[in-house]
C-alpha cells in the first residue's frame, strides 16, 4: 500500500510542532544530560527521515 506524499504545509506544521516540543523539553528539564540529547536526536530522526523521503520524491 502506497503512502500519501507529505505536502509542504504538512511538513512545515510537523517541523514547527517538533521544534516546540524540543523547546519545551529543554526549558522544563532540570539538567541537559546525555539522555535528553539522545531523546532529541532520536526524535529528530523519527520526524525528519519520513519528511525528507516524502519531499525528495517530489
Amino acid at each position: 500500500m502506497a503512502r500519501r506524499k507529505i505536502t509542504s504545509s504538512q511538513a512545515v506544521c510537523i517541523i514547527i510542532l517538533w521544534g516546540i516540543l524540543c523547546y519545551l523539553m529543554l526549558t522544563y528539564s532540570k539538567t541537559v544530560n546525555f539522555y535528553t540529547v539522545f531523546v532529541l536526536v532520536a526524535s529528530a530522526i523519527i520526524v525528519f527521515v519520513p519528511v525528507y523521503k516524502s519531499r525528495k520524491k517530489q
